[in-house]
């Protein structure tokens, strides 16, 4: 039971803490662009419980942190209304780029704590020191595969909106109606191909490769050999 506890605890409150700070980046970028709807909407806060989506925050990832599997979940979005940005098309990409790049600096706080406790614990914590520690690792992993895994350049994911802002205006109707199916295409990527062969396992083989090399970079520079 304390296994248990020890697992969702290091793994759920650092998701919790990602997904959360992602979703106010993109609103927060957004207000200063000149859209105010997700302020005006009580959703720029840091409150878990206004971004909380019960199967994509909390059931998902817990259900797959004790089945050892890769954590992977989401947030209700922070609603960004594009008509009211200053330039559209361009502020729309500054937008997507907000989350994952919120991601990227999350990773790069937990690089500093965990380079803090290898140097004051001669890189051997145990007790809260260790519970520091590994929840610092996870939460390097979390952000660096949030926000690799949503710059892939398909609705719904950040990426895809950032295409969205290179594409011609006549083509952007058609690319956006990919966007009504996210979940299958999620259900798709996540499930459904690694099923049918690990040859189509895209995260596995594409998201995480990458992921792996870039934590690898960061743990070095916190002094961990990985």
């Amino acid at each position: 039971m304390s296994e248990t506890i020890f697992t969702i605890a290091t793994w759920l409150v650092p998701l919790v803490i990602a997904i959360v700070f992602h979703e106010v980046a993109h609103g927060l970028v957004a207000r200063r662009l000149g859209d105010p709807t997700a302020e005006r909407l009580g959703r720029l806060t840091l409150n878990p419980l206004k971004h909380t989506d019960p199967i994509g925050t909390i059931a998902l990832p817990m259900v797959l942190a004790l089945a050892k599997a890769p954590i992977f979940g989401w947030a209700k979005p922070v609603p960004v209304d594009y008509r009211q940005l200053r330039n559209p098309r361009r502020d729309m990409v500054l937008v997507a780029l907000a989350g994952p790049g919120m991601n990227f600096l999350l990773a790069t706080l937990a690089t500093i704590i965990l380079a803090v406790v290898v140097a004051t614990t001669g890189g051997e914590p145990t007790g809260a020191g260790l519970f520091v520690a590994q929840n610092a690792i996870n939460f390097l992993l979390i952000n660096l595969f949030l926000g690799i895994f949503n710059l892939i350049p398909l609705p719904p994911f950040d990426g895809g909106h950032v295409v969205e802002g290179f594409l011609p205006r006549s083509t952007v109707p058609a690319w956006q109606k990919l966007g009504r199916f996210a979940l299958p295409i999620l259900i798709l990527l996540l499930l459904v191909l690694p099923l049918i062969s690990p040859e189509l396992n895209f995260v596995g083989r594409v998201i995480s490769p990458i992921v792996t090399t870039v934590a690898q970079f960061f743990l070095g520079v916190a002094g961990i050999s990985a």
